[in-house]
């Protein structure tokens, strides 16, 4: 069964390498997707793949790895479907 969620972080989430950690972990563990910097400081990302790991993913993003700090998350589930074949990093 897959899943699908949206997340936006805030904290300290930019400049810090989150979106390169981001799409390191969601390589390991399978998912496809996107991660991107947003205007206002925070962090946005859809993730997708099997329900196991996508959960992985989300618990990932509750934390981070230092030096990053995050203070909000907030996601949403979707529903899954095509488009995407990769993770990437997009501006």
């Amino acid at each position: 069964m897959k899943k699908r969620f949206r997340v936006q972080i805030s904290g300290r989430v930019q400049g810090v390498f989150f979106r390169a950690n981001t799409w390191k972990t969601a390589r390991s563990l399978g998912l496809s997707g996107w991660v991107r910097n947003l205007p206002d400081g925070r962090v946005e990302a859809v993730f997708e793949g099997e329900k196991d790991a996508a959960k992985k993913m989300l618990d990932w993003c509750r934390t981070g790895t230092p030096p990053a700090r995050v203070d909000h998350l907030e996601f949403e589930e979707e529903a899954p479907g095509a488009g995407f074949t990769d993770f990437e990093i997009t501006y």
